[in-house]
């Protein structure tokens, strides 16, 4: 659809593809926090739609999720930020850990990735791994992978399937 420019001005994109029509507001240069229909208690289609996808991969609809989902203008992959409680005391060190020797992520404690770096690329990477100063035992970390590579919501379930046996 569009050839991938750093030079590219993203108005003449925006014109090209009509993404006002598509999109239903100019998307470059902006953020839209709606993707899909509004539903129930405000959140919308795409947004449910993790939820659900997540108790159907884990089998557990007792499991307290929510999100927020953003149409950001890249070309592939997704961003989340995951925010999640532990069962048991942990500390950064052994949440870090578990993610370094977990098959399919790659870990960077002291670095992030970004969407173009990630890019064809099979793994998912996570990094900004932060303790909640205000809750004990919550935790956030940021998560990126290419879409195109990996399944939505299968990058939170894939993190969450590896620390809920032993923290979560």
């Amino acid at each position: 659809m569009v050839e991938k420019n750093k030079d590219v001005n993203f108005d003449q994109i925006d014109k090209k593809i009509k993404a006002s029509q598509i999109f239903g507001y100019q998307i470059a240069f902006n953020v839209i926090p709606k993707i899909g229909d509004f539903k129930e208690y405000n959140y919308t289609s795409e947004e449910w739609k993790v939820v659900k996808e997540t108790y159907k991969i884990l089998d557990d609809s007792s499991i307290k999720i929510t999100a927020t989902c953003v149409r950001v203008p890249v070309f592939t992959s997704h961003s989340e930020a995951i925010y999640f409680k532990t069962k048991k005391n942990a500390t950064l060190k052994e949440i870090g850990e578990v993610l370094k020797e977990t098959r399919g992520v790659k870990y960077f404690p002291a670095d992030f990735p970004l969407p173009l770096e990630v890019e064809g690329k099979d793994e998912v990477f996570v990094a900004r791994l932060r303790e909640d100063p205000f809750e004990r035992n919550c935790f956030w970390l940021w998560s990126v992978s290419d879409n195109l590579r990996k399944g939505a919501a299968l990058n939170a379930v894939q993190i969450a399937e590896v620390l809920a046996p032993s923290l979560i």
